[in-house]
C-alpha cells in the first residue's frame, strides 16, 4: 500500500525563486544602466575635443574639394556589327594601356594632342544588365506550336531580348572640350580598321542584291498570282484544297506562293534594316555629353576626413584604456 501512495516531495534546488530571478534581472539593468551612464560621462568629457575634429575634419575635406578637380565622362552606347564584340574589347584595352603609360606618339597618330593623360581612362562594360540564362521553358512552350515563320519570329525576338548587344564605352577627363573630341577621335580610330571596312562593304553590297533578288521574286509572283486568278475567273477552274486547277495545265499551289512572297518581303525588310544599321563595324548608338562623376556621399572628403579623425581618437582612447588596465593587472 505504501507503494502506491504518491510521492509529494520535492527537491528545493528544482523550485525557482522569484525573488532572486528578480535580483538578477535589477542587476543586469543596473550594469547597462551604468554603462550608459559611463559612456555619456565619456562623450560629455570629450564632447569638445570631438566637436573640434569634426569642424577640423570637415574643413580639411571642403578645401580639398574644392583644390580637387572632379573627373568629367562621356558614354558612348555601342552596337557591334559583323561578330566584332572580342575586337571592340581588345582595342578598348589596346587604348587605355596606351593612355596609362602616356603614349602621346599613338595618340598623335590618330590625332589627339595636349591631353593630361593623368585624367584619361576608357573602359567598356555591358550597357545593360541582363540575365545570362534564356527562359527555357517558354521557349519549350513555343516549340509545341507549328513550326510557322511567326513561331521562329518571337523565338528570335526573345533570344535577341536576352543577349546583351550593346555595350557602353565609359570615357573619363579632366577638361570638358579636349575630352570630348578624344573621345569622338577614339572612337573613329576603332571603326578604322581596315578588315571590317572591307568587310562592312561586302556585306552591304550583298544585302543590296538580295533586295533587288527579291524584288524581282516578288514582281513575279505577283504577276503570276494575278494571270492564274484571271484565268480562274474567266475559265472556271477549281479551287481544291488550297490549289488552282485549269484545264490542260499543272496545279499551284496559291498557299505555297503566299507564303513565299511573304518570306521574301520580312527578308527585305530585315535587309533594310541590316543595311541602316551596319554602315560601320561599331555602330554608335548615342554619344552623351560630358558630365560630372557622381561620388557616394560617405565617399566625399567632407564626410570621409571628419570620420577619419573620430575614428582615429576612439582607437586611441581604447588603447589607452586598455593599456591601463593592463598595467592594473600586473600590479
Amino acid at each position: 500500500m505504501a507503494d502506491k501512495q504518491p510521492q509529494n516531495n520535492q527537491n528545493p534546488s528544482d523550485e525557482i525563486d522569484l525573488g532572486q530571478l528578480f535580483q538578477m534581472t535589477q542587476k543586469g539593468l543596473d550594469r547597462m544602466f551604468r554603462s550608459f551612464l559611463r559612456l555619456f560621462l565619456y562623450l560629455k568629457k570629450n564632447a569638445l575635443i570631438l566637436l573640434g575634429l569634426a569642424i577640423l575634419g570637415g574643413a580639411l575635406g571642403f578645401g580639398l574639394n574644392q583644390i580637387t578637380s572632379e573627373k568629367l565622362k562621356t558614354d558612348v552606347i555601342v552596337k557591334p556589327n559583323l561578330e566584332s564584340k572580342n575586337y571592340l574589347y581588345d582595342v578598348v584595352d589596346e587604348i587605355q594601356a596606351n593612355a596609362k603609360a602616356k603614349d602621346t606618339i599613338f595618340f598623335n597618330s590618330i590625332g589627339i594632342e595636349d591631353m593630361d593623360w593623368r585624367w584619361f581612362e576608357i573602359q567598356i562594360g555591358s550597357a545593360t544588365v541582363t540575365d545570362d540564362k534564356v527562359d527555357l521553358e517558354y521557349l519549350e512552350l513555343l516549340e509545341k506550336f507549328d513550326n510557322s515563320s511567326i513561331v521562329s519570329d518571337v523565338v528570335r525576338s526573345e533570344i535577341l531580348n536576352k543577349s546583351s548587344l550593346n555595350h557602353r564605352i565609359s570615357f573619363y577627363f579632366k577638361d570638358a572640350k579636349k575630352g570630348q573630341e578624344a573621345a569622338k577621335k577614339i572612337m573613329d580610330y576603332v571603326n578604322s580598321n581596315s578588315y571590317f571596312t572591307e568587310l562592312t562593304q561586302v556585306y552591304n553590297e550583298n544585302a543590296r542584291e538580295k533586295i533587288n533578288e527579291n524584288e524581282v521574286l516578288i514582281a513575279q509572283l505577283d504577276e503570276l498570282i494575278k494571270n492564274y486568278t484571271d484565268k480562274l475567273a474567266t475559265r472556271g477552274g477549281l479551287q481544291n484544297e488550297n490549289r488552282i486547277v485549269l484545264d490542260n495545265e499543272e496545279s499551284i499551289d496559291i498557299r505555297g506562293l503566299f507564303e513565299l512572297k511573304n518570306v521574301l518581303i520580312r527578308d527585305t525588310e530585315q535587309k533594310r534594316i541590316e543595311l541602316k544599321e551596319q554602315t560601320e563595324a561599331i555602330s554608335i548608338i548615342n554619344f552623351g555629353q560630358p558630365r560630372q562623376v557622381q561620388k557616394a556621399f560617405f565617399g566625399k572628403n567632407i564626410i570621409l576626413i571628419p570620420s577619419i579623425l573620430i575614428g582615429l581618437f576612439f582607437l586611441i582612447s581604447i588603447g589607452k584604456y586598455l593599456n591601463r588596465k593592463a598595467s592594473e593587472m600586473q600590479l
